[in-house]
């Protein structure tokens, strides 16, 4: 039985991501999704007689012609506030700039029986691993804003950032520690159930996420193991979409544990000779790195700064999946800006 098809128009392709990206997540493999941002294009493909369930179209490139075509639902959406009709009947008006979630309830709502897919079945909680071969490559912020992006875009995000010094608090809005012994005392007799147990102190800003400890583990008392037996216990409360853990480049037996329990694994490099070979190092001793589970990110990308990702001097054992913008530090201050580096929306991409 052929899929649901779903074609959104509009040239401004800014507008177009977050929207796809809403399909994408709840209906994956369930619908046949179009993107046409070009006008040529569009007048291209429209020229021909076209089948589709719903179509979502900007203002701009709407005309009553479309209404030969074998659309049953076409939603325009208006620059501008109107309540008014449209007076045909399978044409519906969305303002705009109305919040994604909204547009997307609304167009879901009223084309449920074309679709005719059954409620979206709720996903296991994934484990995300972000890791790097070798330190300041901007891997907790890679973390972050992954975590941030897909938390903007309506997943259920728990950040756990796995030091033995945690050092990323500052770009968070409320930056104080765990203070409360009790807390400490479940983590020190962690169970399986030990996020039941402390669950209480989790914040949220823009996603959720493990305030930082007040110590070191070694000052504290605690195995580094206690992020993995959080995580899992995060995974088994089903009450996140994805649980990000940000660990440390260092590499012995509990990073391989982390390995071995995530779902996915988002290793982040740099362009410098020393960063690719480091990296080149790690995954010398990691076997099944050609699988889908892994990711390569390649942070603070400089197009004009020498890049050992592709000189002929160096033998990759990876391949680059997508590449971060370089930033300046001092402009990123808050994970609500972190959120905005595009690069980093394509990756939140890919880890879906």
């Amino acid at each position: 039985m052929a899929r649901p098809k779903v074609i959104i128009a509009d040239e401004d392709a800014s507008y177009i991501v977050p929207l796809q990206f809403k399909f994408v997540t709840d209906f994956f493999n369930k619908i046949d999704l179009e993107i046409i941002t070009d006008r040529a294009y569009f007048d291209e493909y429209f020229s021909r007689p076209q089948n589709a369930e719903i179509l979502i179209i900007s203002d701009d490139l709407y005309d009553s012609s479309l209404q030969r075509h074998n659309i049953q639902n076409i939603f325009v959406m208006m620059e501008q506030y109107d309540e008014g009709s449209t007076g045909e009947l399978n044409v519906n008006q969305i303002f705009k700039y109305t919040s994604i979630k909204e547009i997307f309830n609304e167009i879901i709502g009223k084309s449920a029986g074309a679709l005719n897919i059954a409620a979206v079945e709720k996903k296991e909680t994934q484990i995300i691993l972000v890791t790097s071969a070798a330190g300041g490559v901007g891997k907790t912020t890679v973390a972050m804003g992954v975590a941030a992006c897909l938390a903007q875009n309506y997943k259920r995000v728990l950040y756990i950032n796995a030091a033995r010094l945690q050092n990323f608090q500052h770009i968070l809005d409320n930056c104080s520690p765990v203070t409360s012994s009790d807390v400490y005392a479940n983590l020190l007799n962690a169970q399986n159930d030990v996020y039941n147990n402390i669950k209480h102190i989790i914040r949220k800003e823009i996603f959720s996420y493990l305030p930082a400890f007040k110590a070191s583990l070694m000052s504290i008392g605690l195995e580094f193991s206690i992020y993995s037996k959080l995580a899992l216990s995060a995974k088994k409360s089903g009450e996140y979409d994805f649980v990000i853990i940000d660990a440390e480049s260092t590499f012995d037996e509990f990073k391989t544990d982390l390995i071995d329990m995530a779902d996915k694994v988002v290793v982040i490099t740099d362009q410098s000779f020393s960063s690719v070979h480091f990296t080149n190092l790690l995954l010398s001793n990691i076997n099944g790195i050609n699988s889908e589970k892994y990711m390569f990110i390649c942070n603070k990308f400089d197009k004009d700064a020498p890049n050992a990702l592709i000189s002929p001097q160096v033998s990759l054992k990876f391949n680059v999946n997508e590449y971060v913008e370089k930033v300046e530090v001092d402009a990123i201050a808050k994970c609500s800006e972190i959120a905005q580096i595009s690069g980093l929306k394509k990756v939140s991409f890919l880890v879906i």
